[in-house]
């Protein structure tokens, strides 16, 4: 197995900031092969996914996800389990209706592709001060957020 290698695709005189990880709660994996066109699966068989190329980026749009949708899949569950971990940090009560959507896009950037995220919260029931509130806590504590901060356009919003 060859080192990991960190990359970074920062101008040479910006400083890199690098978050690193006191202690390692979970550790998982997936294996692609085929590309977009191909399959994902995880060891434990848990996640085993066909996957197709939209058409809008020139593929098929076979019966398989992509990665886009897996992403937000991924970003939304992470995202609403932030705010249940900073409502009950607070002593607060989500409500059981509560829901993220997540929008990912992805277009062409000067060095080639990339995405953005679009957070649509819904926490119905919740005072609006409450539930802003809830959804900044959760967006400084999601690792997912971490990981996009400042690298991609993420657009949160209460709907």
């Amino acid at each position: 197995m060859v080192p990991a290698k960190r990359l970074n695709s920062n101008p040479p005189n910006h400083q890199e900031r690098i978050m690193s990880i006191e202690k390692i709660l979970y550790r998982t994996q997936a294996t692609v092969s085929g590309g977009r066109e191909g399959n994902a699966e995880s060891p434990d068989g848990a996640l085993k996914v066909q996957l197709s190329t939209p058409r809008e980026l020139g593929g098929a749009g076979g019966p398989g996800t992509n990665p886009e949708q897996l992403f937000a899949a991924g970003y939304a569950a992470c995202f609403l389990g932030s705010m249940k971990f900073v409502a009950a940090k607070q002593k607060m009560t989500l409500p059981a209706e509560a829901s993220v959507t997540a929008a990912v896009g992805i277009g062409v950037i000067p060095s080639g592709f990339g995405i953005e995220a679009e957070l649509r919260i819904s926490l119905p029931g919740l005072a609006i001060e409450n539930a802003q509130a809830l959804i900044e806590q959760a967006h400084i504590v999601c690792p997912y957020s971490h990981a996009t901060r400042n690298n991609i356009d993420v657009r949160v919003s209460l709907v």
